[in-house]
């Protein structure tokens, strides 16, 4: 049967893919642009096609995309530096999903770079990770900054007014709340840098390198960068490489943070609750693991 992408009696495709645990709605758009999906046999490349689960024939790389059961999850992990914020690396670089052990297709909710460390969350909840990243949603994201030299309050109070950055492609104009940190301030007891001072920044967008380009407009090179905070979550005392999965009640609460249906369960069409008290969800560990491993694994504590 021929794909009729515009039959409003079904969903766009891109959620239908993340729901599905491909991807992040955000790179599903981007499979689809570059004609990885077919709907019933017809390779489809554009963003807000509808299809129908369990009735048109959805394709990724030539697989059958099949609507599942499931049980939305949501991994908190402390990012380390040396790892890739991304589900495989080409070039055999350790990538976060090494860090954590899950059933389920997990993904990361955006992105820290490969130099820095701190909050990521990783999930199978494709429309919370959408609002989690995009402007739009207003997430707030805090990070703890060392940069060369010491930022005056102008310099500080020039980037909370605007400043142009250039990225790979394009000149950006980009924001952000930057205040200086007093120089007995210390991270987990650790002192700025040699040479270097704190700073804490607070973004609603999120560009890639953003913080590190805004202040080398500024002339103060990011030494190190630490976000510990996304949105309603915040960091805690986890170490790099540990991470926690988030309990019923966290879980509801973030998704009503970002305007969606609170219950996991029932976004994800199940029936059945999990405890808020279960031993998984209070569970941390520390997984060093080998790069390229398979993502689907079985949680600690089940």
């Amino acid at each position: 049967m021929p794909a009729d992408v515009s039959d409003p009696r079904g969903e766009r495709l891109q959620k239908i893919l993340a729901h599905a645990g491909i991807a992040a709605r955000r790179k599903c758009e981007e499979y689809i642009l570059a004609g990885r999906v077919k709907v019933n046999g017809q390779v489809v490349t554009t963003l807000g096609s509808r299809a129908r689960p369990g009735i048109d024939l959805i394709e990724f790389d030539g697989q059958p995309v099949v609507p599942r059961q499931r049980r939305l999850v949501y991994y908190l992990l402390y990012k380390p530096v040396g790892y890739l914020s991304t589900v495989r690396d080409p070039q055999g670089r350790p990538t976060v999903l090494s860090l954590v052990e899950s059933e389920e297709r997990l993904y990361p909710a955006g992105r820290l770079d490969y130099d820095s460390e701190g909050l990521l969350l990783l999930t199978n909840d494709g429309e919370l990770a959408y609002r989690l990243m995009h402007p739009r949603h207003h997430q707030k994201k805090e990070y703890i900054v060392a940069v060369e030299g010491q930022p005056s309050a102008e310099e500080l109070a020039r980037l909370a007014k605007g400043v142009h950055i250039q990225d790979e492609t394009r000149r950006l104009f980009v924001r952000g709340q930057a205040e200086a940190l007093p120089a007995p301030w210390r991270w987990r007891g650790e002192a700025a840098p040699a040479g270097c001072s704190w700073v804490r920044v607070v973004l609603e967008e999120g560009h890639k390198r953003q913080i590190r380009r805004m202040f080398e407009v500024l002339g103060h090179p990011v030494q190190r960068l630490i976000r510990v905070r996304l949105g309603t979550l915040e960091l805690g005392d986890l170490a790099p490489g540990q991470g926690r999965w988030l309990n019923h009640k966290e879980a509801r609460s973030l998704r009503r943070s970002v305007g969606l249906c609170p219950d996991p369960d029932e976004a994800a069409g199940n029936k059945s609750h999990q405890g808020e008290d279960s031993e998984r969800d209070h569970h941390r560990h520390r997984r060093p693991g080998g790069v390229g491993q398979e993502h689907r694994r079985r949680p600690v504590g089940r």
